[in-house]
């Protein structure tokens, strides 16, 4: 296999079982116009009714994936809507498969409003013999499901398939307000040839049946209800889950279970009223909860009319989106790839800005494409941000470091869904992907992604001098909480937490495949960087459930002296913690010192510790 994934390295292991802006868009993959009911939301955005023909219905969503299912590194970007109501009967169900860059959501007040009656699914890619062998998720990225009920009927698939609906997904891809039921829920496609692994993922607000791990390396599952959980490979976390699997007995099976998340807020969603008018409910943040947000009625929040919104399209400039956020207005981007040669400077307090169908922010000339000044309450949501052929000093900054920054405990600045690329579809350069130095901000799902292979047709060597990211995620700001945190390839720190009070429920993290040499690889006289560290200021931490991962192939003798450093006091606290080598490299210690080496006797073998300090 060539370099196809951040995780190349995890395909030779043997798991456990089984975004002035100018655009560059594709046209929506659809064999009519969307409706005029769209809303004025743009030409890549598809709005279904129920009264439409499910073999109509059927045969758009078959376009669409025929054209993303292989356009990793592509520029197309799609929203498929469902407006209230059944799609699907028993004899004719909807079943339809996601590719790259869409968004397949529910246009109801809770998920219940749509009904799918057939399946949403993605599989595994087939990336040799013709497409049928070497079978694998893990790249499939970048693809959003919500806000939906699916109520599983697989007439017309064979045995296998009929099993369950399958969700074969890595990172940068999320399942939330999801209400499913009728079979199995698989995060493993166990039906295509091997070796079927997957490197996900993520779940909130959802209900969902049991669902079956498979190969899953690592996952969150954030308040929701799940049936049951099959298994675990390395890091599997739970956080105000109702049925959680209990983790007593870590590392085996390798569960990290919380009974309620601290703090939490459920990202924004479009919905219609009886009218067909849009709207934007904005969920509140709350503390301490477990179970799905909708149980008792509609999440708890606001809701913001659609003319309270600018809804820029691509072609749109950055200064006539500054004049709209200085108006008021929020943002709701429409899918598509935005070039950023100014930042968008969201000012005000409570602002939200909403991305659907992946929507692209592109640094131009080295600008920061999102600068969030120090106030309470906005909400960013469903953007991707990439770095640009120039060096940007940072990709998205909360706050300005040692400004003012007043914030609010109860109405935290949230990061839901938000997405990083420095390289990848093209070459990219960023010191700092995310700088947070505001207080009380909260990361609700995120992937920093340095990436590891692209469309740039790099080696390793040329790939570590060209595609350019020192640190992944700075967190200066205090009380910042981060659910579902996946940084990755960094050529320096990967985290670095100098904010007190913080919390991390799952880290995810590889160390950069591509360091040519020991010597491009030293911090000082230390071999390597920690792939989370915690500052030695800092009194107060607590993590839960992490990985640090290692596969040097540009020079598989590189050593990295510990995946994590934090300092030894009673405040701190690292929970389930591991270091894993996926067969080139070396991680001489899981933290400080502490615990055995992730060496080529350990080749996919986790090396957990259970608490720190010890």
């Amino acid at each position: 296999m060539n370099t196809l994934s951040p995780g190349f390295g995890r395909a030779v292991l043997a798991f456990s079982v089984v975004l002035a802006a100018v655009a560059t868009t594709g046209s929506a993959a659809t064999a009519a116009s969307p409706p005029s009911s769209a809303g004025g939301l743009g030409a890549n955005v598809t709005v279904f009714d129920p009264s439409m023909p499910v073999s109509e219905i059927q045969s758009v969503l078959d376009q669409a994936h025929a054209a993303q299912v292989d356009n990793e590194m592509g520029v197309q970007r799609h929203a498929y809507l469902f407006k209230p109501g059944i799609y699907g009967t028993a004899q004719a169900p909807l079943q339809f498969k996601v590719g790259y860059y869409t968004e397949i959501a529910g246009l109801g007040a809770a998920p219940t409003d749509v009904v799918i009656n057939g399946k949403v699914e993605v599989y595994n890619r087939c990336l040799e013999g013709g497409g049928t062998s070497n079978c694998l998720a893990l790249v499939n990225f970048w693809r959003t499901l919500s806000n939906l009920s699916i109520n599983v009927n697989a007439a017309g698939q064979d045995g296998c398939r009929a099993s369950a609906n399958f969700w074969a997904v890595s990172q940068a891809v999320s399942m939330r307000r999801l209400n499913v039921s009728g079979a199995n829920l698989s995060l493993m496609d166990y039906c295509t040839a091997g070796p079927q692994y997957a490197s996900g993922g993520f779940i909130a607000d959802s209900r969902l049946p049991f669902t079956v791990n498979g190969s899953q390396q690592q996952w969150l599952t954030r308040n929701s209800e799940v049936a049951g959980w099959s298994n675990g490979v390395w890091n599997q976390v739970f956080s105000g889950v109702t049925g959680a699997p209990d983790d007593t007995a870590f590392p085996n099976p390798p569960y990290t279970t919380l009974s309620k998340t601290p703090v939490s807020r459920e990202k924004p969603y479009l919905f219609t009223d009886a009218h067909g008018k849009y709207f934007v409910r904005v969920p509140q943040a709350q503390r301490d909860t477990s179970g799905v947000s909708w149980a008792n009625g509609m999440t708890p929040g606001r809701t913001i009319a659609l003319k309270d919104f600018y809804v820029v399209k691509p072609g749109d400039s950055v200064l006539s989106i500054n004049i709209a956020l200085a108006l008021g207005k929020h943002l709701l981007l429409t899918p598509g790839v935005y070039n950023i040669a100014r930042s968008i400077e969201v000012r005000r307090a409570n602002t939200v800005v909403l991305g659907i169908g992946h929507a692209t922010l592109t640094a131009v000339n080295g600008s920061i494409p999102l600068d969030i000044a120090d106030v309470p309450g906005v909400v960013i949501a469903g953007v991707t941000i990439d770095a640009g052929t120039e060096l940007s000093p940072v990709l998205l900054r909360v706050g300005k470091k040692h400004g003012y920054r007043p914030s609010d405990p109860s109405n935290p600045t949230t990061l839901s869904d938000v997405y990083f690329r420095v390289g990848g579809p093209h070459i990219g350069k960023a010191d700092i992907a995310l700088e947070v130095n505001s207080d009380n901000v909260l990361i609700d799902h995120t992937w920093v992604w340095r990436g590891d292979h692209g469309a740039e047709g790099f080696t390793d060597t040329e790939r570590w001098n060209t595609n350019t990211g020192r640190y992944g995620a700075v967190i200066n700001g205090d009380h910042v909480t981060a659910t579902g945190l996946f940084v990755e390839h960094f050529q320096k720190y990967n985290t670095v937490w100098n904010g007190e009070h913080g919390t991390t429920i799952l880290y995810q993290n590889e160390l950069p495949y591509d360091p040519p040499t020991q010597a491009d690889w030293m911090n000082g006289d230390v071999e390597g960087y920690a792939g989370y560290k915690v500052a030695a200021h800092v009194h107060h931490h607590t993590l839960y459930g992490a990985g640090v991962y290692v596969f040097n192939r540009n020079n598989p003798a590189i050593h990295t002296e510990n995946g994590f450093e934090a300092p030894n006091r009673p405040g701190v606290r690292l929970i389930h913690i591991m270091t894993v080598n996926l067969s080139a490299g070396i991680i001489d210690h899981v933290i400080d010192g502490h615990g055995e080496a992730a060496d080529l006797t350990k080749i996919g073998v986790p090396v957990y510790l259970n608490a720190y300090p010890l």
